[in-house]
């Protein structure tokens, strides 16, 4: 009776592909949820590591545009400027620890890729938000037309790039995100300025009156230790003409709150499928027990004991929920983690899948969490089986 198990499951198609299907939904919607879940944390973790300063100044008419935590947070496309003499104002505030600035330009055209590209300047002495990054990733000091590219670029460390017709040298290649940040290009102030002259004279972009040389972007800062962020902030507003101060924890606070609502939605219906997948698994395992009760009771009588005829419907529950959680993990998975910037792209937020380490843990997971559910459920009608009155069946009573 050893190959009795897949005898039964071969002889009965239909419902082992049913018991296969239902192992496979539960351990797909299990890894899947966990992966998006996770990735989603693992996205916004990075871009508040990437941010790495807890103010941000900007041009008052920058806040006016619908997509400025796109263009500052996600590295979308987009350009604004203020002049130096307002810079310098906010340099002089009083309790500033660190301080820097950043210049924006938005290339319309980039021979490594087929949409725009976000290129942010900064000034190397004094940044302290990109440079490390860009040291974590191998990279070094940038000299004139060298630039970084993001993870997600068709460009590598030595290749040539072309903006605005100035050729630029690909110095280095920064690690994933999860953010928009992977399609962008980042270089010192001197090159971005350069570029941005060459914008000018080539009309592609209006920016007739700016003076690259007296503007800037953007001004990053973290408070000393004496001053909190809100201080400087509502300093900063007070004094400081046409420009806007924001604290960068309330730029990330609608992609928190949106990944929280994402989480419970996900764990909800994770909730809800596993739930379902226990019912039917149930009343599948009922009724097979059932229509089987004269197969078991003929068992019984040639000498298989209770154990044995539990065991057999445990070991067919084994081999279906085994074989089905394989199929929903290995879906999941080729869902997940190859349309990863597809998904982000959908839900508009960072979005970073695990290493492959973490995905196969939770791979592995899913996979017991689906088995021991079906094993359950058997057992439940294993046990009911074990009690069937042998005697009463024979005799056509039932």
């Amino acid at each position: 009776m050893k190959s009795l198990p897949l005898k039964n499951l071969s002889g009965k198609p239909v419902r082992t592909a049913v018991l296969i299907i239902i192992a496979a939904l539960l351990s797909f919607t299990m890894l899947a949820g966990g992966l998006v879940v996770t990735s989603l944390r693992s996205g916004l973790s990075s871009l508040e590591d990437r941010l790495g300063a807890d103010i941000m100044v900007v041009p008052y008419e920058a806040t006016t545009k619908s997509n400025l935590e796109n263009i500052v947070l996600q590295g979308s496309t987009g350009s604004f400027y203020m002049d130096m003499s307002r810079a310098e104002k906010v340099h002089t505030v009083e309790g500033i620890g660190r301080i820097s600035d950043q210049f924006f330009l938005a290339s319309t055209k980039s021979d490594c890729c087929s949409i725009p590209v976000q290129i942010i300047g900064f000034d190397p002495e004094t940044d302290f938000t990109i440079t490390p990054w860009i040291r974590r990733s191998g990279g070094n000091e940038l000299g004139l037309f060298d630039v970084v590219v993001g993870n997600d670029l068709n460009a590598f460390v030595g290749d040539t790039m072309y903006f605005y017709g100035i050729e630029c040298n690909v110095a280095a290649k920064l690690d994933k995100t999860g953010t928009s940040y992977d399609t962008t290009v980042f270089t010192n102030e001197e090159t971005v300025k350069v570029l941005l002259k060459a914008c000018i004279e080539s009309g592609i972009n209006k920016f007739e009156s700016l003076d690259p040389d007296n503007s800037t972007s953007c001004i990053l800062i973290d408070p000393d230790s004496e001053h909190t962020a809100e201080e400087i902030v509502n300093d900063i507003n007070l004094h400081v003409k046409k420009v806007r101060a924001i604290q960068t924890k309330e730029m990330i606070s609608g992609i928190s709150d949106g990944l929280g609502g994402i989480s419970d939605m996900t764990g909800w219906l994770v909730a809800a499928v596993w739930l379902l997948g226990l019912v039917i698994l149930l009343l599948v395992f009922t009724m097979s027990v059932n229509e089987r009760k004269k197969e078991f009771a003929v068992l019984r009588v040639i000498g298989a004991s209770r154990s044995r005829l539990a065991g057999i419907v445990m070991q067919e529950a084994l081999v279906t929920g085994a074989a089905g959680s394989l199929i929903g993990a290995a879906a999941g998975l080729l869902v997940i983690i190859p349309f990863s910037g597809a998904i982000e792209e959908k839900l508009s937020m960072p979005f970073l899948t695990p290493p492959t380490g973490t995905a196969a843990v939770y791979a592995l997971a899913a996979v017991l969490l689906s088995a021991v559910i079906c094993a359950g459920a058997a057992a439940v009608s294993a046990f009911r089986m074990s009690r069937i009155d042998t005697a009463v069946i024979l005799r056509g009573d039932n």
